[in-house]
């Protein structure tokens, strides 16, 4: 069976958006995963956003998921009533909401999540917080949602090395 080659993604290369090389391997079934700057966001507006729902929505709209601010309580709402709205004008459904964490660990930069510390023993000796510090918030969130149980993990020693971890 051929390997179906799949066009870079849109986010690539763009200088407002923080985006990851790895994420270019983000595709599952055909079809490329939704970004970590629009996971992350989704995660602060308590919406699961599906891959089959992602894929529905236009170039345009994945763009304005991806720039629009998600910050203060007032960007977060508008955030979250916004993907409301795609999710059931593509699909005709209400969205998956998420109970939502007023303190992830990827914000605490004091502290290392215990969950990374030991995926990341399988790569290097561990992460020192001057390391964690260092690191974007989007860094953070990404290594902890790629070194979660039930996650493919093959893209955490990835951006170890991106961040340059190892």
């Amino acid at each position: 069976m051929e390997k179906q080659l799949i066009a870079p993604s849109v986010f690539k290369g763009l200088d407002n958006i923080e985006y990851f090389n790895f994420e270019e391997d983000f595709i599952e079934e055909g079809m490329r995963c939704i970004p970590m700057i629009v996971r992350c966001k989704l995660d602060k507006a308590g919406i699961k956003l599906k891959i089959a729902e992602w894929v529905k929505f236009d170039t345009k709209e994945k763009l304005e998921l991806a720039l629009v601010p998600c910050e203060n309580e007032e960007e977060i709402r508008g955030y979250h009533e916004y993907v409301k709205k795609l999710i059931m004008s593509y699909t005709g459904r209400n969205a998956t909401l998420l109970i939502t964490n007023l303190n992830p660990a990827w914000m605490d930069i004091k502290v290392i999540p215990a969950i990374l510390q030991e995926k990341a023993k399988e790569f290097i000796k561990e992460i020192s917080i001057t390391q964690w510090q260092s690191l974007t918030c989007l860094q953070r969130f990404a290594l902890i949602k790629l070194c979660r149980p039930g996650h493919e993990n093959r893209n955490f020693p990835i951006a170890l090395k991106e961040f340059g971890l190892m």
